[in-house]
């Protein structure tokens, strides 16, 4: 199932980010998809925060795997940009972090689609010509 939302601008993501961990907080695996510059990172950053994630969130393009602490809960921000095949998301560890029971975010899963399962919320951001984002949430 697919839904849809239209965000104009950041101040609107707080509800979107709210309603998506209402509906579907107790997945744990999230694939975000979009091109560069379509806002994963800032998507992210809002849902961490509504977990209630305190630390200073940032974009894990160079570290690959930013962890998080909220409300006794882990979260990890993972960016597999940068990384050239399965072999290498292998490498860091990928296994260990899906199968954590922490929440993990993973912005350009396309790598690691082969070990996503059922279970896994696809998030895709798509920017539009007059700069809104246009977020698709597909859910099991």
């Amino acid at each position: 199932m697919t839904h849809e939302f239209k965000a104009s601008s950041v101040e609107e993501l707080p509800h979107i980010a709210a309603f998506l961990l209402s509906k579907w907080g107790n997945f744990r695996i999230f694939a975000v998809y979009g091109r560069m510059g379509a806002g994963k990172t800032t998507f992210v950053k809002e849902i961490c925060r509504q977990l209630g994630a305190t630390d200073q969130t940032n974009s894990p393009s160079y570290t690959l795997v930013n962890e998080y602490a909220a409300n006794g809960i882990t979260i990890y921000h993972l960016d597999l940009y940068r990384l050239h095949d399965l072999d290498e998301a292998l490498d860091i560890g990928i296994l260990d972090y899906l199968n954590s029971n922490a929440y993990c975010f993973i912005e350009w899963p396309q790598i690691i689609k082969p070990l996503l399962d059922e279970n896994c919320i696809s998030i895709h951001l798509h920017k539009e010509p007059d700069n809104s984002r246009l977020i698709s949430i597909e859910t099991p």
